[in-house]
């Protein structure tokens, strides 16, 4: 059985519940990309040279060690693709991230038509909000074990998660947000907007500015990597200010909004 999780956390969760044995046919496998930013039109096509390119300028240049967002994404987009034709089983774990929810559907679009069993342990709330939303990481390991009661994807919701994938490759936007069982696209205004909201007329420290927007971010969980990525092309567009736009670690960094 393929138990598959979207990050390092929750694989780790997971890992410890199932006591992290391959010997008995199970095994963990992570996809890290954050399916909902960035454009995905050629995520399923290595070498995936537009989705690279949004993690390059996303990661702080002087931040170390740098992925290997190259090899990283066209492995997922290779395995991805030879996924329905290996004998496992697959099992995805998801939450009311709108990264698990669009790897959950990612995975549906790759096994549609396929005979192999699909299952499925849902472990959020339904609601993508940030006071009741879960993801697989936020739970204890007692409430995982709880969870854990794979539910069979059938051929119809299989096909309605895969129809939802398309339609997010095709829309190929900025951001994809949650709500209410589909996903929501929109650019990068609102968040840019909570940002400039968040800074005052005087220095103050990013991190506090970026926890702010953070809190408010119903739909997705927005990362600190992709808020600081967003302050520093605010602060080229001459928006805000940062202290230092080139720093690896934002939280020495202060902001304020343009003079």
């Amino acid at each position: 059985m393929w138990h598959l999780t979207c990050g390092d956390l929750a694989a780790d969760s997971v890992r410890r519940l199932l006591g992290d044995g391959d010997g008995d046919g199970e095994a963990v496998r992570v996809l890290r990309d954050d399916l909902a930013v960035g454009p995905l039109a050629d995520i399923e096509s290595p070498p995936c040279a537009g989705r690279v390119a949004f993690w390059e300028g996303v990661w702080p240049a002087a931040l170390a060690p740098r992925p290997d967002f190259a090899s990283g994404l066209a492995d997922d987009a290779e395995w991805l693709a030879g996924l329905a034709s290996q004998p496992r089983p697959v099992t995805v774990w998801h939450g009311d991230s709108a990264s698990e929810q669009l790897l959950l559907a990612r995975v549906a679009a790759a096994l549609e038509g396929s005979s192999l069993p699909f299952r499925e342990v849902p472990c959020g709330t339904g609601d993508s909000r940030v006071g009741p939303r879960m993801a697989v990481s936020m739970h204890a390991p007692k409430a995982l074990v709880a969870l854990y009661q794979p539910r069979a994807v059938g051929p119809k919701r299989t096909a309605e998660l895969a129809s939802q994938w398309r339609a997010a490759v095709q829309d190929n936007v900025a951001i994809r947000r949650w709500v209410d069982g589909r996903f929501a696209a929109e650019d990068h205004a609102r968040i840019d907007g909570q940002l400039l909201a968040a800074c005052g007329a005087d220095w103050m420290p990013l991190a506090r500015v970026m926890a702010e927007v953070m809190s408010r971010c119903d739909g997705f969980f927005a990362t600190d990597l992709f808020l600081y990525w967003r302050a520093r092309q605010l602060a080229q567009r001459g928006t805000i200010q940062l202290s230092d736009s080139t720093a690896a670690d934002y939280r020495g960094v202060q902001a304020r909004r343009r003079h």
